[in-house]
This record gives structure tokens, C-alpha cells and sequence, in this order.
């Protein structure tokens, strides 16, 4: 690797009482899978520092990264919507962060984190190991979302050992290297709230303003009271998880876990788990089989967001924040995630300003694809095609009754637009994804990964960088799941 990097410890220079500096525990014989290229240019690294055995060392938890302080955070958190206690890294390991570009050029500190190194003080009764499994869903996770264009972490590159791990079945080790601005949560600094320590609650305040939002929020002075600055911290982030959560509606996407551990401050999307992207729509689709309450379904997703930012807020009564004032921010949320839902639809249909009875235009669209079970990236996807061929979309419906009812509204609805029908339709193109990471393609590259095989993941990250782009040779990407990969389960473990 490079001997010039630019590693900085920020997260390491917050009071030790913040996290532990703790060894790594690496994998066996380690074996570099896959580098996603994209990732190592925003850390201004080439394909020759990842070939070097150095990179490998450092990527597998054998060495630290040079300059960094390896480290684990603590953090706490509401889970399934119950008080855990404490938490914190009990699987990653955090390396420091290297300055790069934000990939519009501007410089740029990307905090590394290694996932699946080994044991940590916060692992509980976990082996703080991550299986090839989930390490390869991880991976490709976080680059489908980001060829969506939505906010998330990023994963640098997979690394896999013969190591055996006791799940449900004995699986092989792996370690992905996530990479992110900051892997600050909500639970960061719930943690300080229960522990009723306002100094640290305060420290950590301060640290994220001045490193992630100087620009937006000033820190306390003679104009700015820390009540001011408090209420502006909480409003960026109520506006940011908005407008996540319309991103992730937009898209069919579900988290899966959503515990206030797994939610950033910063807006990213956290902690790739028991995710997924729906195939067969269903409005209270439940994509995690260990929710058997079905507490973190699509369509609960928006309403959870709030719960979780409540759970935020009230930390800073800590600091003598007023609860009713917070509150008050608190109530602008559904008004921005509304509006922000509104224009992804608006795009997704095609349709060029709001107007009465949008909604349940919307709703009547949803509907449909609720009781036939129609597959939610294509439906979208074909609905552009309308006006030159209706039989694709037609094709995704078993009984096309409901369908064409709506497309009767949908049709009168789109006499308001201006331009044509192919100008619409290539709007439309630009926002509904062709490729999405569906279940069985995941399935089919951790297979393939199991046996040292990364073409099929060489595939996936080829039409998940342009999702939007039809890509000739790529048409086993864009279909719906065969009958083996409708019914795939994952799970907290996964």
C-alpha cells in the first residue's frame, strides 16, 4: 500500500470511555475475494495496493491500519422496541479513518471498519466472527444502494478464510471492510443518556457537529445557546432519516432490523442484516424471519423512523433540552417524509407536479400490486412502456381486472403532463431501477463465493453501479425470482 496515506483517528481522540483499543483476532490463510474499485478510488488507493500483501494483512484483522488506532465502540439501544442496555461493536473493528475524495473531488475522511475481526468487550455471548454469508450479502448491499443513489455505508472489499463458524450449520469465516464518514448511531448516544453521564452525552454531541455537520450548525457561543443548537442537530437528522425512509419505500427496500442501533446519524443506510429488496409485492412485507411480529415490515418503515427518532431526541433532555420543544420538531417529520415520498412517486409514475387525488392514485396503484403479487421492480419498470406495449406489464399480473381499472385513472392522469409519451418514459427509466439485488441473485453469488468464484458477484456489481441502464447480456439480472428463490428466509443470523 501506499506509504503516504493520510490516516486520521477522530473517533479515537473522544475519551477513552468511548470505545476500547483491542488486537484484532484474523482470519487463517486469509484470501482477498473481491475489491470494489469504486470504493478504493474514493480512499485514493489503486488496484495495485489492493493486490499487496500488506492490503490483505490489514483487511483480514492481521494488522492494524498504519497510523490508525484499531478500536471497538460502545453504543446502546432499543431493539424489537425494547430497552437492550448496552451494545456496541461486538463483531468490528475500527481502524481509523484515510483522507480521500467525497467522489465530486473534494476531500473526504473515510472511517474503516472491518466487520467479523474477532471478539470484542461488547460481543456479549457472539463469537465475533461474520460468516461468508452474510459478508457477501453485505457487500453487494451496499453497492446496490449506492447505484440507487441512496444514502449508506460502503464496503471496500470481502476477505474469506477456511475458518469454521458455528451458526445454524458450521460455515467459513469472512470479514467485510465497511467504509463510511461515521458509524455513529441513535444508540450512541442513547448510551450516555442511560448512563446518565451529560458530560459524555455533551462530548459526543460536539464531536459529530464539528466533524459532519460544521457547515449547517454552529457550535454554542454568545449568539448560539446549546438549547439552539441542540433543536438544529435534531431537526438535520429528523430531516435526513425522512428522507431515507422515502428512499427506501421508493426502491421496495426493507431493513429488516430497524433497532435503534442500526440507525445513523448521519442519514446512511446501517448494518446490512436480514434486508431485502421485495420481489412479489406485499404491503406489510416482513423480509426478516425473526420478526415474527412483523415490527419492521415495508410498510411500518416510515412509522418506525419517528419511534426511533423519539428514542434520539430524548437524549438531550440530559443536556436540559426542552422536551416540549423537541417534540415539536419531532411533528415536522411525517410533513417531510410525505413530501419526500410524493416526489419519488411523482417521479416513478411519471407524473410532473402534484395534484388532488395523487394519493390515491398512489394507493390505488399499491393496491394492485398488493392482491396480485405483482413483482414491485418491474411493475414500475414496465409501467413506462405503456403507451408502445402494454403486454409486459400485463405479464406480472395474473389477473389484470384490478389492473386495468387503474390504468384507466392512471391514463386520464397523465393528459395533465406535458411532453410526450417517450419523454415520459425515459424520465420514468431514470428512476425505476431495472436491476435491483433480489434475494435468489444474492443466493447465487454466495454459492458461487463459497467455491472461489466471483464472477457472479462481477456481474452483480456491473449492473448495480447504472441499475437504471438495460445492459445487453445482463437480462438474468432484471427477472423476477424463479420458483427455488421466491421463498428464500434470512434471518437475525444472517
Amino acid at each position: 500500500m501506499q506509504s503516504n496515506l493520510k490516516v486520521s483517528n477522530q473517533f479515537a481522540s473522544l475519551s477513552p470511555a468511548f470505545y476500547t483499543r483491542l488486537r484484532m483476532q484474523g482470519l487463517t490463510d486469509p484470501t482477498l475475494l473481491h475489491v470494489n474499485p469504486d470504493v478504493l478510488a474514493l480512499l485514493g488507493l489503486t488496484m495495485e495496493d489492493a493486490r499487496s500483501p500488506q492490503f490483505l494483512s490489514i483487511m483480514s484483522g492481521n494488522a492494524d491500519l498504519p497510523g490508525g488506532v484499531t478500536l471497538s465502540a460502545v453504543y446502546s439501544g432499543h431493539q424489537f422496541g425494547v430497552w437492550a442496555g448496552q451494545l456496541g461493536d461486538g463483531r468490528a473493528h475500527l481502524l481509523g479513518a484515510i483522507r480521500g475524495t467525497d467522489g465530486n473531488g473534494k476531500p473526504a475522511d473515510w472511517e474503516i471498519q472491518l466487520k467479523g475481526s474477532g471478539k470484542t468487550p461488547y460481543s456479549r455471548m457472539g463469537d465475533g466472527r461474520a460468516v461468508l454469508r452474510s459478508s457477501v450479502r453485505e457487500y453487494l448491499a451496499s453497492a446496490a444502494m449506492t447505484g440507487l443513489g441512496i444514502p449508506t455505508t460502503q464496503a471496500l472489499c470481502l476477505v474469506a478464510s477456511d475458518d469454521p463458524v458455528y451458526r445454524e450449520t458450521v460455515e467459513t469465516a469472512a470479514i467485510v471492510a465497511r467504509v463510511a464518514p461515521s458509524f455513529v448511531r441513535f444508540g450512541s448516544f442513547e448510551h450516555w443518556y442511560a448512563a446518565k453521564d451529560p458530560a459524555r452525552l455533551r462530548e459526543l454531541l460536539d464531536y459529530v457537529i464539528s466533524s459532519f455537520f460544521a457547515d449547517q450548525i454552529p457550535l454554542p457561543d454568545n449568539e448560539h445557546t446549546l438549547n439552539d443548537v441542540i433543536e438544529q442537530f435534531v431537526d438535520v437528522v429528523i430531516e435526513r432519516t425522512a428522507t431515507l425512509m422515502a428512499d427506501w419505500q421508493s426502491v421496495g427496500f426493507n431493513h429488516g432490523v430497524m433497532n435503534t442501533d442500526n440507525m445513523s446519524v448521519l442519514g446512511l443506510t446501517l448494518d446490512y442484516g436480514p434486508y431485502g429488496f421485495m420481489d412479489a409485492f406485499r404491503i406489510n412485507h416482513v423480509c426478516n424471519h425473526t420478526d415474527t411480529q412483523g415490527r419492521y415490515a415495508w410498510n411500518a418503515q416510515p412509522s418506525v423512523g419517528l419511534w426511533n427518532l423519539y428514542r434520539f431526541a430524548n437524549c438531550f433532555v440530559a443536556l436540559g433540552a426542552d422536551p416540549e420543544r423537541l417534540k415539536a420538531r419531532l411533528e415536522r417529520y411525517e410533513g417531510l417524509f410525505i413530501a419526500a415520498y410524493r416526489d419519488r412517486m411523482l417521479a416513478k409514475l411519471g407524473l410532473q407536479t402534484w395534484q388532488e387525488g395523487d394519493d390515491e392514485l398512489i394507493d390505488g396503484w399499491w393496491r394492485v400490486l398488493h392482491e396480485q403479487s405483482a413483482d414491485f421492480t418491474l411493475s414500475f419498470r414496465y409501467l413506462a412502456q405503456i403507451d408502445n406495449d402494454e403486454s409486459a406489464l400485463r405479464r406480472l399480473f395474473a389477473d389484470t381486472a384490478g389492473l386495468e381499472q387503474w390504468l384507466l385513472s392512471y391514463r386520464k392522469r397523465l393528459q395533465d403532463n406535458e411532453g410526450d409519451a417517450q419523454a415520459r418514459a425515459s424520465r420514468m427509466d431514470r428512476v425505476n431501477p431495472l436491476y435491483v439485488l433480489r434475494n435468489y441473485l444474492a443466493e447465487e453469488a454466495i454459492q458461487a463465493a463459497a467455491k472461489g468464484d466471483m464472477s457472479v458477484t462481477d456481474s452483480l456489481l456491473q449492473v448495480l453501479r447504472d441499475p437504471y441502464t438495460a445492459q445487453p447480456g445482463m437480462e438474468h439480472f432484471a427477472e423476477p425470482p424463479p420458483e427455488w428463490g421466491r421463498e428464500l428466509e434470512v434471518s437475525c443470523s444472517s
